[in-house]
């Protein structure tokens, strides 16, 4: 009973301190009523301002615009083919380069390769089509000097679209070859 006491007093006592401690004086208001609107708006004015430091645009040298640019590309996984076609196209030479040079960088990580088409053809042709295009990506890789150990090749035909629309654009999409760790 005793603490019951105790905390309603408590209660009714905590938010009166409160209350009391955000209260103000009378000075501050009697001194923002003598100045004249001209010095209360340029008061205003500097209150509202935000002074910022500026920026100085930083020059990247050679080697670091390369660093960027494999960066940008080992994070695309994705290499696209032609209708009926498992040659690669120039411009997916740097991301392969990308993925041949993190792999030659790190010899216990593995990648599979996986090999997928459109709808097309009959699954066993798309099976074999599949199969192409990965290992086309994976000999890439390998005269790049990728141990062999490394690559896994998988072929899922058109049985993995990546986009399900039937029109020219999406299985232009499901064209392609997957790069997994």
């Amino acid at each position: 009973m005793n603490l019951t006491m105790i905390s309603k007093s408590l209660l009714i006592a905590l938010p009166m301190l409160a209350l009391g401690a955000c209260s103000s004086t009378g000075d501050t208001e009697s001194e923002s009523t003598t100045q004249t609107g001209t010095e209360q708006s340029t008061e205003a004015t500097m209150d509202n301002t935000v002074q910022t430091d500026t920026i100085e645009a930083v020059t990247l040298t050679d080697e670091e615009l390369m660093v960027q640019e494999y960066t940008a590309a080992i994070l695309e996984t994705t290499i696209n083919f032609d209708f009926d076609n498992a040659v690669i196209k120039p411009q997916y030479i740097k991301v392969l380069d990308a993925h041949a040079k993190y792999l030659l960088n790190n010899p216990k990580k593995s990648v599979t390769i996986e090999g997928h088409t459109d709808e097309k053809g009959t699954p066993e042709y798309n099976i074999a089509l599949g199969e192409r295009r990965a290992m086309s990506v994976s000999t890439y890789l390998e005269n790049m000097g990728v141990a062999s150990a490394q690559i896994s090749v998988v072929s899922y035909g058109e049985e993995k679209p990546v986009n399900f629309s039937h029109d020219e654009a999406a299985l232009a999409d499901n064209r392609r070859a997957e790069l997994t760790y």
